[in-house]
This record gives C-alpha cells, structure tokens and sequence, in this order.
C-alpha cells in the first residue's frame, strides 16, 4: 500500500495550475448522455472520481476517450439504462445519471450510490423531485428503477428544502427532458450549478438562474454535443493555499476564480497570510505562524465550503490562538482530528463544534487518510509539522486530487509517494 513521506518545514514558493473541478465534471460528463454525437470536454481532471464516471458511460454504450486532460464522449450509441452496483458504489455522485437516463431514455435502473465516508447523504431530495416531473420510481432492497409515467415527463415547479447540489444538478439534467417549464425553487447556487448550465446552454438548453435561488428549465427542445471547459477546482485551490498558509512561502495558484473563493480567502487573510487576486488567479504569501479567527461556519454557497474546512483547520492546528468550527452541513466531518491529534494538535469536538487551539508547531507522525478531504488536511499539516510524516489511504485523495504530489514538490515541498 503506498503513502505519502513528506519532511515538514520547508516554505512553498512558485506557481501553479489548478486542475479542473471534480464536483464540476462529473455532472457535465453525465450531461453528454442528453444528446446523440460527440461531446468535448476540455479541462477534464484525471481523477479515481472522473475514471469510475467513464466506465459507467462505456458500460451504457458510450464512447469516452481521452487524451491528456481532453475527454471526448460519443453518446451516439447509447442502448443501457442499468448501472451495476459494483459500479454505482465507487462513488456517490453516480446519482446524478438518474436524472440524465430518464430524460433521454425515459428509464433508469440504479442502486444506491456508494464511495461515502460522510455518513448517510439520503437521495429524498432527488426521488421526490423526479417524482413531480411525472417519473415513477419503485425502491427495492437498494434499486431504483425509474421511468417515464404514464403521462410521460412534464415540467412543474420543485421547492427544495434545503439547498442541494447535487438534487438541484439531477433536476436540471431531468428538466431537459421535460416539456415546458420546470423552476427550481430554493437551488443550490454553488459555482459548479452555473459550470453545468454553462454546458448545456452550449448543448441547446435554454436554462436561467443558476448562481441564484431560482432556477428555470424550459425543456423538451432537442440538444446537440457540445464542447466545454470546466472550471478550475475551487477546492483543490483553497487546498494549496492552506498548504502555503501552514508551511510558509508565497505561492501563485492559476485557473481558478478568486470569487469561488471568498469565504475561504478571508479566512486566510485573517489569519495573518497576505492575498492578492487578479481575474483567474490567486497570490498568497504567509511568513509568520497563523492566529486564530472568528468562527467558522460551513454554509452552502456563498458560505464557507464544507469541503475545506478540513484543511484550514490542519492548517491553524499548528498556528497560535483559537478557533472555533462548526460543521453545519454533513455528519462525521471530523474524521480527520485523530489523526491531527497524532500530530500534538490541540482539538476538542462538541457535537458539530470543533475548538482548535494553535500548538505553535504540530509534529510528524503516520497518519491514514479517512476520506478525501480529511486525507489532503493530513497533508496540508504535514507541511507545516517539525519531521516527517506518512500519509497513507492514498484512495481516498486520489478521488479529488490530480498529482498531489508532484504539484506540491513543484512549490519546494518534501514529498514522495512510496510503495
């Protein structure tokens, strides 16, 4: 099993590309089942993540080719609608070709979707909303099979309760299917929802509102490939930074929009790092140890990321002050702060409340990544610790992250993969 050896201490300095989106791409890929032809996908990461969305296209009838960061898919012989469930429990997100197969087949089968370490992340939210689009869907010891009514799709207006990424992502790809209007009530506005309306405007859709409350989908038109270029990851960027803010140095992150990441840069520059930003990128230098700052709340859009509160907290582990977190948005968030204990952090949790008081320096220790975020924080305090760490469950990173690794070393980090 291979791990990470990274000797902590050493300053990160130069610039880097950010890769694209993975929370972006994987609803785009499942969009290209929406129209016959040749899709082209720019931009596109290579990610454990990325690869399982691929077979399961191949598995349906598709054609996914790609060559260097370039994904080419050919929906034109798509002749599946079941999805495996050794396929479906790579990764939760395979939920979102539900709502992409009724709108172009009419019929799906699916299993619950796998690949969580976050404890239960309930699908309602999708089921009761394809459901109101005229679907009928029968639940069997863990299958979904979905299809067209009896009096076919048609769009309504669906009122989420809470504001769920990847709901408000199937509804649109099961809008497109549907004659006239669905309006999205209480959307999910995170930027990845405008990178997908993005698509499939190119593809023919006519779509508004994403980024708002309130999205419409006027359905039923027929769609056409398209080429696309995803956006650059937003996590993958406040990833990097935090790993700055913890090892010190001064690093240029290109590709990535400053204002997907404003919660997270206010934080940064709270804790004492320097940020400037220009239209697709992102400077931050830190020469000191971080202090404590406000609380931090996870919010959806345009709150503070779930997905990084993980590695701002290993970062300000090993800094001065306190800081309280608090994980409003999943359970067991906080699987990494027993391995950030190993490191002589200093974090006690309450419920959703974590307190961080800085310890000054953390330590190296051996560490095993819990999940995908929680793997890349071990990481990120790793490069700030006195010694040498090892991080291994590679797994769970390599789900998110392309060339960890070798980004890192390309900023002067100490780090290489072992077997």
């Amino acid at each position: 099993m291979s791990y990470y050896e990274i000797q902590g201490g050493r300053p990160l300095c130069g610039a880097l590309a950010i890769h694209g989106c993975k929370n972006s791409v994987l609803p785009i890929l499942a969009a290209c089942l929406l129209a016959p032809g040749q899709s082209v996908i720019h931009n596109c990461p290579d990610l454990s993540d990325v690869s399982a969305t691929l077979d399961i296209l191949r598995l349906l009838g598709c054609r996914a080719d790609r060559e260097g960061n370039t994904v080419v898919i050919d929906a034109s012989a798509l002749g599946r609608s079941d999805i495996p469930e050794r396929l479906m429990r790579e990764m939760r997100s395979s939920v979102i070709f539900l709502g992409a197969l009724l709108a172009r087949l009419g019929t799906a089968e699916l299993f619950y979707p796998g690949g969580c370490e976050l404890g239960p992340r309930p699908i309602d939210l999708h089921l009761s909303a394809l459901r109101t689009l005229g679907a009928e869907i029968l639940e069997e010891q863990g299958a979904l099979c979905c299809r067209r009514g009896r009096e076919g799709l048609s769009g309504r207006e669906i009122c989420l309760s809470i504001p769920s990424v990847g709901a408000t992502e199937n509804i649109m790809l099961a809008a497109c299917g549907c004659p006239g209007v669905t309006t999205i009530v209480g959307a999910a506005q995170e930027p990845e929802i405008v990178d997908l309306q993005n698509f499939l405007r190119a593809m023919g859709a006519e779509i508004d509102g994403a980024g708002t409350p309130a999205i419409a989908v006027r359905g039923g038109a027929p769609l056409h490939p398209a080429e696309h270029r995803v956006m650059g990851d937003r996590i993958a960027a406040a990833t990097y930074l935090c790993g700055v803010a913890a090892a010190g140095g001064e690093a240029e992150l290109t590709g990535v929009a400053p204002d997907t990441l404003t919660a997270v840069l206010a934080c940064l520059e709270e804790a004492g790092c320097t940020v400037h930003t220009g239209r697709d990128r992102v400077t931050l230098a830190n020469a000191g140890p971080l202090r404590g700052i406000r609380p931090v709340r996870t919010a959806p859009y345009p709150g503070f990321p779930t997905d990084a509160q993980a590695v701002l907290m290993a970062a300000l582990a090993g800094g001065e002050g306190a800081t309280l977190f608090v994980e409003n948005i999943f359970d067991s968030r906080y699987r990494h702060v027993d391995e950030l204990r190993r490191m002589g952090a200093d974090i006690q949790i309450a419920g959703r409340a974590a307190m961080v008081s800085g310890v000054g320096m953390l330590h190296g220790a051996g560490l095993r990544s819990p999940d995908l975020r929680g793997g890349a924080a071990l990481v990120v305090a790793a490069l700030g610790a006195e010694g040498a760490s090892q991080v291994s469950e590679l797994r769970h990173i390599r789900r998110g992250y392309q060339d960890l690794d070798k980004n890192l070393r390309a900023l002067g980090a100490d780090i290489r993969e072992l077997p």
